[in-house]
């Protein structure tokens, strides 16, 4: 993980995220100015679950993502991240450690601040302290949604809902439709939706015989998203 300066570009980034809400543009440089601007190459980790959590992040460019493991052994993909997004908030709420794994999946860059001076910086600006509570009873709600999806919809269902939350966040206009903007994998499929990647090949087959979807080295295309959110929602 290498260090430099932040700027003005990845400032604009900064800026505009959820923890910057309602402070002002001179606030948010104070803020900014105590960071660190870092890139971590693809397939390596900003930090690993159970380590001790000493620094956070946002992200100003790439990919991200959120693992959990299981007391099984099992990988669940929690979510992926992009930029504007905030990783380890934790750090400046609790002296926990980190509850999960952060993996570049593609090239990025992302500011960051080491744990004592995001705690003073929230002591300096109680907004940064509220927005980044804000930030976690969010992913709370998040986490709860899919729970209940996996514990009550179908899996063809969970895989539709899955693609539909990686179009809203990821969606790139495609000659054929929408295409998710991100690598993704048939296993990462699988941990997202609590199935297996027998389950999300079968079901891709399915969906590419029905011209609902184009899949190919980890790229997906939604060419009919009408007919997926048909599925997800169980609507007649």
């Amino acid at each position: 993980m290498m260090e430099t300066a932040v700027t003005q570009a990845t400032q604009k980034i900064i800026s505009r995220c959820a923890l910057m809400h309602d402070l002002n543009d001179a606030e948010c440089l104070a803020i900014i100015e105590q960071s660190q601007q870092c890139r971590v190459e693809k397939g390596r980790f900003f930090f690993h679950q159970g380590e001790d959590a000493v620094k956070m992040y946002i992200i100003s460019s790439g990919r991200v993502k959120l693992t959990q493991v299981t007391q099984a052994g099992d990988q669940v993909i929690v979510g992926f991240c992009s930029p504007g997004d905030g990783l380890g908030i934790i750090v400046a709420l609790s002296q926990l450690e980190y509850p999960l794994s952060a993996e570049a999946v593609t090239d990025c860059t992302a500011v960051s601040w080491q744990r004592g001076q995001m705690e003073q910086l929230m002591l300096t600006y109680p907004r940064l302290a509220l927005n980044g509570t804000g930030m976690i009873a969010q992913r709370f709600v998040k986490l709860q949604d899919r729970y209940r999806d996996i514990a009550t919809r179908r899996v063809e269902q969970r895989i539709a809902r899955a693609l539909l939350r990686l179009v809203r966040q990821f969606g790139k206009k495609a000659e054929r439709g929408v295409l998710i903007d991100m690598p993704l994998s048939r296993q990462d499929l699988a941990e997202m939706t609590g199935t297996n990647i027998y389950n999300v090949s079968r079901i891709l087959s399915k969906w590419e015989r029905a011209e609902w979807v184009s899949s190919q080295r980890q790229r997906i295309i939604l060419c009919k998203a009408h007919e997926l959110v048909v599925l997800a929602e169980d609507l007649a």
